[in-house]
């Protein structure tokens, strides 16, 4: 490390006694330790902000690793839940549908029922109508004899009658 303002201690080592260097003074030297002292107290404080800083930042880094794993497995159960609401929402329409086709046959069976209803009627009515026919046409016919009955009764009664009164 060099020093702008003069001695640096590269420079101190390497001296030689008698050599060709002057010296340095004492107070040159004092200072020069007192700067050093001093940087590297400044340097223990920085290293001291820089581990207190990197505690800080690991704490946060583990608090958003945790974050993202809840985060993740969150995401995770909803994809499931989603999954598994999207196979009920698939199951519900094949449903609908089955029950659509159930329905429609449904109305078809008693749309077809009720016409079967109507034809019965109808032959009934047509039945009631030719029975109706038939007695009257019955009680036409009985009138018929009742009256040639009638008839026959009396003329059986004026010739009996008539036979008396001859004998």
């Amino acid at each position: 490390m060099s020093y702008s303002g003069g001695f640096n201690m590269e420079d101190i080592i390497k001296m030689k006694p008698g050599g060709g260097t002057q010296e340095p003074k004492i107070d040159q030297l004092k200072r020069e330790l007192a700067r050093l002292q001093q940087g590297k107290t400044i340097l223990k404080e920085e290293i001291t902000e820089r581990k207190s800083l990197s505690e800080c930042l690991q704490k946060e880094l583990a608090t958003l690793q945790t974050e993202a794993y809840t985060l993740e497995r969150t995401h995770q159960a909803k994809k499931e839940l989603s999954q598994k609401l999207q196979f009920q929402c698939e199951e519900s329409k094949r449903e609908s549908i089955s029950l659509a086709e159930l329905n429609r046959k449904s109305e078809e069976l008693l749309s077809q029922h009720r016409c079967e209803i109507q034809e019965l009627k109808l032959k009934r009515r047509k039945l009631r109508m030719k029975f109706e026919n038939q007695l009257h046409q019955l009680i036409e016919q009985h009138k018929q004899l009742h009256a040639v009955i009638k008839d026959s009764q009396l003329k059986h009664r004026s010739r009996a009658l008539t036979q008396e009164c001859e004998t």
